[in-house]
Parts: C-alpha cells; structure tokens; sequence
C-alpha cells in the first residue's frame, strides 16, 4: 500500500513541483468531488504547491454532488465538480458553464462536451478479474459469454446494480449484447454469481483469493495486481463499455477563474501521468504511451469496445433496476 511520503513523492516528480512543503494559500476554489479521498488529498496538495490556490474539497457520491450542485443554482458554493460520469455530466448541464480548456484537443472529441461544458479526466473499462492462484490463467474465462457456464456457479463476485453505477452499467451492457435472448443469458451469469453490496467488495475478493473470478473495473485489478496480489484483467472478447469520468465547472460559482486553473491542471498530460502511476485511472487524454507507463496498459485502440448505449440505459434505469432485482432474486 502506498504510503502518504511515496504518493506525496510520486505526484511531485510527475508533475516537476519538487517535494511536497506547506505554502501559503493567497486563494482557493471549492471542489465538489466523487473521487477517493487518498487521491484527492494528494493532488489537491500538489495543486496548491503549484499555484498557492487553496482546494476546499465537498467529497460525496456522484449523486450526492449534482443534488447539492442542484439546490445551490441560485446562489452556487461550488466551483468544481470531479469524478462524476459523462452520464451524470449530461443530465446537470445546466448548472455547468462553458470552458475550453488548455489540454481540450488533446481529449478525443467522445469524451468531451461538443460545447465545453465538461471534459473528460479518465476511463473506466469493464473486466473480468481473475485470481490467477485460485484459478490458473489459462483456464479463466475469456468472454463474457464463457462466464455463462454452470461450472462458475457460486464462484464470481458481482455488485448488486441497486448500489454500483459501474455494476448497472455492466448487467445492461450484457443485455444490449446478448439481444433478444438477453434476460434469459442474463438469469444464467447472475445464478453463477455472488451478490455483493460494495464494488470495493469485488475486487477485495478476487484480490484476497475469497473468489476466483470478479465482475469489475479495470484500475481495481491493476491496482491489487501492483500490490503483489495474483490479480489479472481479463478484457472481454465479445466487448466492453468505456466509462468516462470528467471535471467541469459550475455555473456562477465563487472562483471561476480559479476553476478555469484546476480544470486545466486534473487534464494536464503530466498530472494524468502521476494520477496514472498513483491510481491507475485510465486517462481519458489519447496521447499517453499507456503500454509503457505504469500498469502497461492496452491502448484503447486496442481492446473491443461494445457501442453501449449509455445515456438510453441512464434513461430507463428506475424501470430496468427493478427487472433487475427481480432476476437477482428469482437466481438466489
């Protein structure tokens, strides 16, 4: 585990700010953010040491952040939102205000907003982990369909989609795949699976050897795997989803010119670097050598994307979570 002095360290190298000593704050922007507290107390600090701008950071869910944002619309507190889905991003645009940010050209056009109203930071892949000391490599699955087969029953962790955007994400992925016979696949994996009520839960028991096979993300397995745990990301054959996480600034929020600097800092190609080495978030940035930074990352290029529909699953989601709780307890 990474400790405060190493990660301190890792964020300053990256980022060529030297080592991490208290500077005065002579201003500050307010951060609304869904990311894990370790990393933003980290790059919240090298922030700082860089331009003297104070981070008073609002850590919540995602949820949590636009409701707050929401409310707040007459007379914003915030300046920033951080870590919140491109899903999310969309359906609270109009608490958003317009900013092309310095790194803009450098983020694929389909992960940022056409009229800059958020840009993408980092990309989540959904993956199968694999514990490669329960479960030799060769023999673990290859697709999601492989994972289909009644000799994994009980042997796969998997999120209750009622508590894990990723793990809703990854069920109605499956169903836009498999078509018509969709539900009935579906019933198949999730009576194979282990119901768990935390995405943490997952990948902490694929890591720990509790299960040999986990539904989950990708950072998660390289994450483990950089902690000596026998963890392997396996990227689906039949296909994945992209699940971007961006930054963008609320509209008539107290320090907007601040926040023009923290958008331009969280999208920087050296800081995706260090967040890369600390976190292993994705960048969403395509112009990053991933296979040889840390983590050897494969280019997205490079992997099978699906076509999810995601903003047509965010729509139906209250009536398809219901169907989905449903055949989670038609499989126990």
């Amino acid at each position: 585990m990474l400790t405060r002095r190493s990660l301190c360290a890792a964020v300053a190298a990256a980022t060529l700010l030297g080592p991490c000593l208290p500077a005065a704050a002579q201003e500050k922007v307010v951060v609304y953010t869904s990311n894990d507290a370790t990393l933003n107390r980290y790059i919240f600090d090298a922030f700082k040491k860089e331009t003297g701008i104070e981070v008073e950071p609002v850590e919540a869910g995602s949820g949590v952040i636009f409701r707050r944002a929401q409310s707040e619309k007459e007379r914003p507190l915030g300046d920033i939102v951080w870590g919140v889905s491109r899903s999310l991003l969309n359906a609270n645009k109009n608490v958003l205000t317009p900013y092309a940010s310095k790194n803009k050209d450098a983020v694929p056009a389909e992960f940022r907003d056409p009229n800059d109203l958020w840009i993408g930071t980092n990309v989540h892949l959904l993956v199968i982990l694999q514990n490669t000391k329960q479960l030799p490599e060769a023999e673990g699955p290859k697709s999601w369909a492989d994972l289909l087969d009644p000799k994994w029953k009980g042997k796969i962790a998997f999120t209750d989609p009622s508590n894990s955007g990723s793990s809703y994400s990854n069920a109605t992925l499956l169903l836009q795949m498999w078509g018509d016979s969709g539900w009935e696949k579906l019933g198949k994996l999730l009576s194979n699976t282990k119901i768990l009520n935390r995405s943490s839960l997952v990948f902490q028991g694929v890591g720990n050897g509790e299960f040999p096979l986990g539904m989950s993300l990708e950072y998660a397995g390289y994450q483990w795997a950089s902690n000596g745990a026998p963890v392997k990301v396996i990227y689906p054959s039949d296909g994945t989803a992209t699940q971007m996480e961006g930054v963008a600034i609320i509209k008539g929020g107290p320090h907007t010119e601040n926040a023009k600097k923290f958008v331009d800092y969280v999208t920087r190609k050296d800081v995706r670097e260090a967040i890369l080495k600390l976190a292993f978030r994705r960048p969403a940035r395509g112009d990053l050598d991933l296979e040889n930074l840390p983590g050897k990352m494969p280019l997205l290029s490079k992997v099978k994307v699906f076509p999810y529909d995601e903003q047509g699953w965010t729509d139906k989601r209250p009536e398809t979570l219901k169907k989905l709780q449903e055949l989670i307890r038609q499989t126990r």
